[in-house]
């Protein structure tokens, strides 16, 4: 495989002569797609005293915001809500009140078809009660996400790690196969307004939307155009698929904003894949040989280094997404043991969201989960980075057994032990 520097920049104006100029039959290449857009997420306040109207005027704005898209030749895959933080919702309210909130919420979304995000559990000091109940509230609702922030201004925050720890294993043991993880995250270092699930949180103020890509397919697309092992190549291809395929956004998002009156956040590039839409198996089309060989480390760098220069305004993570449950080659890789914790934690160092959406053993215990999350966390202080944790224990079952998901967003997989 040969690898060669990816320093090269091609300025949109020139990307996109190039993607129109006429050129002979000989030398003419595909043209290039818009993007997926993975999801419109909106941050918004939800009244408790006004829940439907304000479900109904949020989802009015975020239809929108899909209508304009989509005449703009953009497919849309999700829209999204997320409210204030759960602590900030749930503060003056009883056990009862916070259940007949969330449930009466849950209705209102439902109805309007959009999922969300209710924010972290608590922003400073863990209360273990306040979290069961926020645990027990994701168990029971599937159209819910939420998150807890284990990082501060003073670094790796232990308290908020083992209480992370303790609502994987809730979710493990209260929902069918575990697979209430889904809907939940250890978010480190990440910001306000990402557009993705479940890390998805802010504070002030609201009226705010982001997007999110299912960057997948674009890295697909470029890498296609570029020979296997022409690492430059493959990254230029890349750097221009992407800037002309998002250079369409801006205009449509001015025009959503007029029309609105809401502002704008950003965009999230993320690489994010959709099992058969694969960015494992973009990588092997690169590089040639299996995820997780060497060579794997140098692509996902190169990657996240064009994804940190889109155009445009950036939110969120921006970087290389390998979500092991989510895409097809990845869960393989996985499942031959190609692809390990430690492995995927040391491309987090020069790439991607970190541990996302890994199959454990059932057997597993919070403490060794505390353990997992407090490396991606150490990580994500040391290089200053957003990374996630989303864990899959799985009851029942040990390393060896292949996982039996029913869920049309997850792959199976076949369990490792753990180190």
């Amino acid at each position: 495989m040969k690898f060669v520097q990816f320093h090269l920049r091609i300025p949109l104006v020139v990307a996109i002569l190039i993607a129109c100029a006429p050129v002979s039959s000989a030398q003419k290449s595909p043209p290039i797609p818009k993007p997926v857009i993975r999801a419109i997420t909106a941050f918004a306040i939800i009244d408790p005293a006004h829940v439907d109207s304000d479900v109904e005027s949020v989802v009015k704005v975020l239809k929108t915001a899909k209508e304009s898209f989509e005449q703009a030749g953009y497919q849309v895959q999700t829209l999204r809500i997320t409210t204030q933080s759960f602590e900030h919702v749930t503060r003056r309210m009883s056990r009862e009140q916070t259940l007949e909130y969330y449930r009466s919420y849950e209705a209102a979304i439902k109805k309007e078809g959009v999922i969300s995000a209710i924010g972290p559990a608590f922003m400073h000091e863990p209360d273990h009660k306040k979290v069961e109940l926020f645990a027990e509230i994701l168990a029971e609702h599937s159209s819910f996400n939420g998150t807890i922030l284990v990082t501060d201004e003073k670094g790796v925050a232990w308290p908020a790690i083992h209480e992370a720890a303790f609502v994987m294993k809730y979710l493990e043991n209260h929902t069918p196969k575990g697979q209430g993880n889904f809907s939940f995250a250890a978010a480190a270092s990440v910001g306000e307004y990402s557009p993705f699930f479940p890390t998805s949180y802010f504070i002030v103020p609201d009226h705010r939307f982001a997007i999110a890509l299912q960057g997948a397919g674009i890295v697909d697309d470029a890498f296609s155009r570029a020979k296997a092992g022409d690492l430059r190549a493959a990254t230029d291809a890349f750097d221009t698929v992407l800037r002309v395929g998002v250079a369409g956004i801006g205009q449509v998002v001015a025009e959503i904003k007029e029309k609105t009156g809401w502002e704008y956040e950003g965009l999230d590039a993320s690489t994010a894949p959709l099992q058969d839409v694969s960015i494992g198996a973009a990588i092997e089309k690169l590089s040639g040989t299996p995820l997780g060989s060497p060579g794997t480390m140098t692509v996902a760098a190169a990657i996240t280094h064009v994804l940190k220069e889109a155009p445009g305004e950036l939110v969120g993570f921006n970087g290389l997404m390998l979500p092991v449950l989510e895409d097809v080659r990845i869960a393989q890789r996985w499942s031959e043991g190609r692809l390990t914790l430690d492995s995927l934690l040391a491309y987090s160092a020069v790439c991607g969201t970190g541990l996302d959406t890994v199959p454990l053993p059932g057997d597993v215990t919070e403490d060794q989960l505390a353990r997992i999350i407090g490396d991606v966390a150490s990580l994500s202080v040391k290089w200053n980075k957003p990374l996630s944790v989303r864990l899959f224990p799985v009851p029942g079952k040990k390393a060896g057994d292949r996982t039996e998901f029913d869920s049309p967003f997850l792959v199976n997989a076949t369990l490792q032990k753990l180190p």
